[in-house]
């Protein structure tokens, strides 16, 4: 047990700095999907166009061979890529909604709000979350959930919710497990709890 919580603690930490990482992120180093990239995204220098990979319909350019080598093993490696990648992410949180939407402790906080921006937003967060290649650059999550009167039912309904949808898919445990422990260092955001120091 010990281990288990040691595992997920490191996992926790991982995530959550690579998140930051990616949110600090020069725009220039982020592939579109009509034109790569021109700063390498490992060392922030410009690339050499001949160094390329494709993911998920993007070409990606790199600086130096092993800049790209280093990138494509990070998302052979991420839970993002394990968990089945873009279109894995798209089906879970399509299936997700549709849980909480239907959920009572939960479905008024979305009344108001539209649902296909609401699932976009979702997929985009999750997706640099779990080690995809694209940074975030919605709101972090204390300002996104501020005001709203989130408490630990609140949460743990979500939290549910995700965990129930993530079975419905037939994703391992292990992988849901890590899934949780990623959810889990946001929930002081979440719910306005006070920053603990570092």
């Amino acid at each position: 047990m010990k281990l288990i919580l040691t595992s997920l603690a490191t996992i926790c930490l991982t995530m959550t700095l690579l998140v930051n990482a990616a949110m600090a992120i020069d725009p220039a180093a982020v592939a579109t999907e009509a034109a790569t990239n021109t700063v390498c995204p490992i060392t922030g220098k410009p690339v050499d166009p001949s160094i390329t990979a494709e993911y998920e319909g993007r070409k990606w350019s790199f600086a130096k061979e092993a800049c790209k080598t280093k990138w494509v093993k990070a998302r052979e490696d991420s839970l993002y890529q394990k968990l089945g990648g873009k279109p894995a992410m798209e089906a879970a949180v399509d299936a997700f909604y549709v849980k909480v939407l239907a959920d009572d402790r939960v479905k008024h906080f979305f009344d108001d709000v539209s649902m296909d921006k609401q699932r976009r937003k979702q997929k985009e967060f999750l997706s640099a979350a779990f080690g995809g290649p694209l940074p975030w650059t919605g709101k972090d999550m204390r300002k996104a959930h501020e005001g709203m009167g989130l408490t630990e039912v609140h949460f743990n309904a979500i939290a549910e919710n995700l965990v129930n949808t993530l079975k419905d898919l037939k994703i391992k445990q292990e992988l849901i497990d890590q899934v949780v422990a990623i959810a889990l260092t946001t929930k002081d955001d979440v719910l306005g709890r006070p920053k603990k120091a570092n």
